[in-house]
């Protein structure tokens, strides 16, 4: 098994690659209520699933773009809590922050630290000018932080592989309001 590499530390959380070792987390994160509502249905319905969705998504991102979503654990313990990072998707500009949390974690400020720390590190380490979100219009706790963290509304967007209508933000170094 290869090695998890540590992306970004905070003073509560760190941020590391996904390895297929992961997968009963995944399973568990994206069959979440929340993640099912905002995200959807990745139809993850087994452990071999889930395998590989890493396979095929986080860890092949790594290899293509030297980027992609990864894995926030607890500093304490390493216990991994939800993901975070940054995705290039053909039909956005830019790349665009990703975030989602086992819900029994919500509260705690994680998202917002962890948001952060990957928006700086998108900033200042891959030198990336600009960073998207996209965001369904009912996900009104994600759309909070976004306005938090300086993004501006640009506008809506139909992802291209159906008829769901997200909102598009948008986000430069300048306007990041969290230093």
């Amino acid at each position: 098994m290869r090695e998890m590499k540590q992306i970004l530390v905070t003073d509560r959380l760190i941020l590391r690659e996904f390895t297929t070792s992961d997968a009963s987390f995944i399973f568990e994160l994206l069959n979440s209520e929340d993640w099912l509502r905002y995200i959807g249905d990745r139809n993850i319905k087994t452990i071999s699933d889930a395998e590989n969705y890493l396979t095929e998504g986080p860890i092949k991102s790594y290899k293509l773009r030297g980027f992609g979503l990864y894995a926030v654990c607890l500093k304490e313990t390493g216990l991994p809590i939800g993901m975070c990072g940054l995705l290039k998707r053909e039909f956005l500009d830019y790349p665009d922050v990703g975030f989602a949390f086992l819900p029994r974690f919500f509260g705690n400020g994680y998202g917002s630290e962890m948001v952060t720390a990957t928006l700086k590190w998108g900033f200042n380490t891959l030198a990336i000018d600009k960073i998207q979100a996209i965001v369904a219009p009912g996900n009104q706790v994600s759309i909070a932080l976004l306005h938090k963290l300086g993004f501006a509304y640009e506008k809506k967007v139909q992802m291209p592989e159906g008829d769901e209508i997200l909102i598009l933000y948008t986000l430069t170094r300048d306007d990041l309001l969290i230093s």
